[in-house]
């Protein structure tokens, strides 16, 4: 298949290639009366929920959408919403976003691969359903029908940008070269100076940055203190022309890299986040393509019903902002008073509290001199590394490896993986109805000593 810009190149999965896996749940979902969507907790999987929902939209086609905090919680509403559909004989589907443990169900799928963004796996369902490849024109029993074809979905190139983003990829890199030309040919995003935040006040969207970590980091006072040298009129961003630009992204990596605590990697990092796309369309919500995905990524963590909204398109800019900024701030904090130490191979984060995930990506990014990194706080850890590739092992296999080794020491704990990292959450039994979300930890929940998560984490690296 390579239509429209599309990839020669059809990757394999233990699911089968991803051209047959998008044929398939196109076809699944065309025959579908009602579409359930459960997603894992993370910008990507929100991000494809949202190119999925626009397209069942786009055919009338109703929906839901949940997001499940771990694969325990995931597993357990596709497995009861499948049997239930099945016993019905129903024309519903569950389509799942994120690692479940059950085998898919006939009335349940799976959309995307551990190997692969979601983002990826939905926009290539999408396509197949406005190609209409993905089945025929004829009635059930094969006999052309004389009724006209509904409205085809088109993908939303931006969201699908800033999902690509949440997953760790480039824009425009590998498979999603489609996506970014697809956005440029249609004057959506254009390539400036600057850094990825998604407001256009740069005060305000480089202190609540988790991309980056500054001394100023999570404080708006001291951000808009250390911009002062650079002469803008910080009140006036939108007067802001390519140069000025240059000279905030030149201040901000001098100020990341030149940080007292910073490791090698900081300059790595830094440049990820210079150079952005800006969303050029006055259609969207924020500035950047990468400011779009840390609000997806901060959303699906600290309030989902929030991100799965903006997600499908809703007027949900102001509270998702709103999370955006608590999210940030808190994850800042947290670094700014956390114990650490180092292993061979582990960098350890304990935290009182703090949305752990953001945390353990900052210190990766800004902070560890070792490639992994755990975030131990109140009842939840998690783990975010830099390795990849053959050598490097699976990180869903390493976390689940920690899990039975916490079982064996009478510790339960539910857990999640996503690229490169993974979600631990221990202690009292977590409700599947009401996964949580970073943004109120139960205390309650806090059974297992810190120094329990560290030794079995220990074991594996």
């Amino acid at each position: 298949m390579s239509t429209n810009g599309h990839p020669d190149h059809e990757s394999d999965t233990e699911f089968g290639s991803d051209a047959d896996i998008a044929v398939t749940a196109a076809t699944a979902i065309e025959s579908a009366g009602f579409v359930r969507v459960i997603t894992r907790a993370d910008g990507d999987a929100l991000a494809a929920s949202g190119l999925l929902t626009a397209a069942l939209s786009a055919t009338n086609t109703p929906f839901q959408v949940t997001v499940g905090r771990t694969i325990a919680d995931r597993t357990e509403r596709a497995t009861r919403h499948a049997d239930a559909d099945a016993g019905d004989a129903s024309d519903e589907l569950t389509v799942v976003l994120g690692t479940v443990d059950e085998p898919a169900h006939e009335h349940a799928i799976r959309l995307d691969s551990d190997e692969r963004p979601a983002t990826l796996a939905a926009a290539d369902t999408v396509r197949e359903l406005g190609s209409g490849d993905s089945g025929d024109s004829s009635s059930p029993a094969g006999t052309p029908t004389d009724e006209p074809p509904g409205p085809e979905p088109t993908l939303d190139p931006v969201l699908a940008l800033a999902g690509l983003v949440a997953a760790g990829v480039d824009p425009g890199a590998g498979e999603s070269e489609w996506v970014l030309e697809s956005a440029r040919e249609r004057g959506l995003v254009e390539r400036r100076s600057g850094v990825a935040v998604p407001t256009a006040d740069p005060v305000d969207g480089l202190a609540h940055s988790t991309r980056l970590c500054a001394p100023w980091s999570g404080d708006l006072e001291a951000t808009r203190e250390a911009l002062s040298p650079t002469g803008l009129d910080l009140d006036q961003p939108e007067t802001f022309d390519a140069d000025d630009h240059r000279t905030l992204g030149s201040l901000v990596a001098l100020d990341v890299v030149g940080a007292d605590d910073a490791t090698e990697t900081a300059a790595t990092s830094i440049q990820r986040v210079l150079r952005p796309y800006a969303i050029t369309s006055d259609e969207y919500a924020f500035a950047t393509v990468g400011g779009y995905a840390a609000v997806l990524e901060a959303t699906a963590r600290a309030e989902p019903g929030t991100g799965a909204a903006l997600a499908m398109g809703l007027d949900a800019r102001e509270p998702a902002l709103a999370a955006w900024r608590a999210h940030g701030s808190r994850a800042h904090a947290a670094l700014e008073s956390a114990s650490m130490g180092r292993y061979d191979g582990l960098f350890v984060v304990g935290i009182d509290d703090g949305p752990v995930e953001a945390v353990a990506q900052i210190a990766l990014a800004y902070r560890s001199p070792e490639p992994t990194v755990l975030a131990v706080g109140s009842g939840e850890a998690a783990l975010a590394t830099r390795e990849s590739g053959p050598g490097s092992g699976s990180i869903g296999a390493t976390v689940e490896a920690i899990v039975r080794d916490l079982a064996d020491d009478g510790a339960q704990a539910t857990y999640d993986v996503g690229h490169r990292r993974g979600y631990l959450r221990f202690g009292a039994a977590e409700s599947a109805s009401e996964p949580a979300s970073d943004a109120d930890p139960d205390p309650q929940d806090a059974v297992v000593d810190e120094s329990t998560i560290i030794a079995a984490v220990r074991g594996h690296y």
